[in-house]
């Protein structure tokens, strides 16, 4: 076989050698090439993975639905009246609708976003205060420092327990104290901390100073009765949320008498929305740098290509030497794309290194921070093995140039060239 054939290759590398510096610059080009496809590429998917970094720990299709004022009268109720959910709702909600995979109702003490003045041994801290369902953990993941969440079996024997934030913890206790254990006052009832968390840097839904108690303490202690404020609900996977939106919305606005066209009345947060719109980002701006990395690698080869039609030129005398001693037009054209591919591929791999040399230094510098959404910049092996196949297959296509040029050498005419 051809690949084995040692005469073969010792006159490709003889070939190719007898003119090192010009080797060199051709091979420079798809160096280069390939050093902006893989940067391009393992900056892209680098920005991808910082983006899911992020929003680690906030489910990708999750919901979130509130109440609020109507803007339209209907069944004889004015317009401007405040909509209160209750726990049955959740419970017709989860029934109704099977799509739903997770639904915690959540209530938050004073109104939203508002703060709660949390007292411990004269120490305060003005803190919003969240009584909710332990399944709150599967939609926004809290990121425990010590302790832990809170279970089903707080839930169950109500107890006064809670998980506070790393700010909380700064404002109450002092540097070092042990919280674990310890008690806090909200409203002059006492829970006992069980858990700290630190923010996940992602979206930030509840804040770092925040109180998280079991939703059933929450009503006895503070008399919410059967209220709820609103529902953070994960929708099952390959479902789309906003359909599943639409169902929540049509089922309350049957259940309080909201006109059906009532917009407002009804509040809500598409949390899907917003890792499609970075997924569509991170794709396109990936399909981007493959593109541009292509045609610059194109060029790269395009260049090879010229350098062997110049060498094909200054060889014609040894080709038709070699047509005249009865090489066949096949093993001429032979040498010529197999050349054009060992410079081509071993410039590509030489760029490859060097491109993963920088992306690591990148990510030695930037992959740790929280700051700033580059982690692990990185080409994937799926990635890598198209672009190594495009190379050759662009290599073996632009040597065919040089190569039918070779061909068309008539044998006496080389002869007679000086």
């Amino acid at each position: 076989m051809w690949v084995f054939d040692r005469d073969l290759w010792i006159e490709i590398f003889h070939t190719l050698g007898k003119n090192m510096f010009r080797t060199f610059l051709t091979m420079l080009g798809v160096i280069f090439a390939m050093v902006i496809l893989v940067l391009l590429l393992g900056s892209a998917n680098g920005m991808s993975n910082g983006f899911n970094k992020i929003f680690a720990g906030t489910a990708s299709n999750s919901l979130f639905v509130w109440g609020q004022q109507t803007s339209m009268p209907y069944k004889g109720f004015e317009r401007g009246r405040r909509i209160r959910y209750k726990i049955e709702d959740a419970d017709i909600l989860k029934k109704q609708i099977p799509e739903i995979e997770v639904l915690a109702p959540r209530i938050e003490l004073a109104s939203h976003r508002g703060t709660v003045t949390v007292y411990r041994n004269g120490q305060t801290s003005g803190s919003s205060v969240y009584g909710d369902y332990p399944e709150i953990d599967n939609i926004t993941k809290k990121k425990l420092v010590e302790g832990r969440f809170l279970n089903q079996t707080d839930m169950d024997q109500s107890k006064k327990v809670c998980v506070i934030g790393e700010e909380t913890y700064k404002l109450l206790f002092d540097k070092g104290e042990n919280a674990i254990g310890e008690d806090i006052r909200i409203n002059g009832v006492y829970f006992s901390v069980v858990g700290i968390y630190k923010p996940n840097n992602n979206i930030n839904i509840d804040g770092e100073n925040a109180v998280f108690i079991p939703f059933a303490t929450f009503q006895k202690a503070f008399n919410s009765g059967d209220l709820m404020g609103w529902m953070a609900i994960a929708v099952k996977e390959n479902t789309p949320v906003p359909v599943v939106e639409n169902q929540i919305k049509d089922i309350l606005k049957a259940k309080y008498d909201i006109h059906p066209d009532d917009e407002r009345a009804i509040g809500s947060f598409d949390m899907s929305e917003i890792f499609n719109n970075i997924t569509a980002f991170t794709t396109v701006l990936q399909g981007f740098s493959f593109f541009i990395g292509i045609f610059t690698l194109l060029a790269g080869v395009i260049a090879i290509s010229n350098i062997l039609l110049i060498t094909v030129k200054e060889r014609t005398k040894e080709i038709g030497v070699r047509r005249a001693l009865g090489a066949t037009p096949k093993i001429v054209k032979r040498q010529i794309v197999v050349e054009a591919i060992v410079l081509t591929t071993f410039a590509g791999l030489v760029g490859f290194a060097i491109s993963v040399g920088i992306l690591s230094i990148m990510d030695s510098m930037w992959g740790s921070g929280d700051d700033f959404p580059f982690v692990k910049p990185m080409i994937s092996v799926p990635q890598f093995l198209v672009s190594f196949i495009l190379m050759v297959g662009l290599s073996v296509l632009i040597g065919l140039i040089p190569a039918n040029r070779a061909v068309r050498v008539r044998p006496i005419e080389a002869l007679r060239e000086e």
